[in-house]
C-alpha cells in the first residue's frame, strides 16, 4: 500500500497521474480523512462520487491529538516547514508502515528523513 497525499490526487485532477492510476486499479492506495478532507475544500468536478470512491480507499491509522504532539516531540518535526495535515500523514504512514507519496518538498524531505517517502520514478 502506499499512502498518496493531497498534491498527488490534485496532480491527477488536474493533468492526470498515470502511476496513481496504476496503483488504483492495483488496489495499492490508501487515504487518509484529512486528505479526503482536504480535496474537499476544493473544487472537484464530479464531486460526490470522487469524495466517495476516496471514502472507499483503504484507510491508514489515524492518531489522536494526543499522540500527533508526542509524535512532533519525539520525532523533532517542529520548525521544518510542515502543517499539523502533513504530520499527521507522517505519523500514519509509520504507525500503518504505508510509504507517504507527496509532490511537496517539504514532506518528501520529511518523510526521506523518517525512512516512509514513497519515491515514484514517474514526474508529475
Amino acid at each position: 500500500m502506499v499512502l498518496a497525499d493531497t498534491s498527488i490526487w490534485v496532480t491527477h485532477f488536474k493533468e492526470g497521474q498515470k502511476h496513481l492510476t496504476q496503483l488504483l486499479e492495483q488496489g495499492l492506495i490508501a487515504c487518509h480523512p484529512y486528505i479526503i478532507g482536504e480535496l474537499a475544500c476544493g473544487s472537484l468536478k464530479k464531486r460526490r462520487e470522487i469524495i466517495q470512491l476516496l471514502e472507499a480507499l483503504p484507510v491508514v491509522d489515524v492518531l489522536d491529538n494526543t499522540e500527533i504532539i508526542e509524535f512532533i516531540e519525539s520525532r523533532k518535526l517542529m520548525s521544518i516547514g510542515i502543517g499539523y495535515v502533513d504530520i499527521h500523514l507522517l505519523g500514519s504512514s509509520l504507525l500503518s508502515n504505508t510509504p507517504l507519496w507527496t509532490f511537496d518538498k517539504a514532506l518528501v524531505k520529511a518523510a526521506k528523513f523518517l525512512d516512509i517517502a514513497y519515491i515514484s520514478k514517474s514526474k508529475r
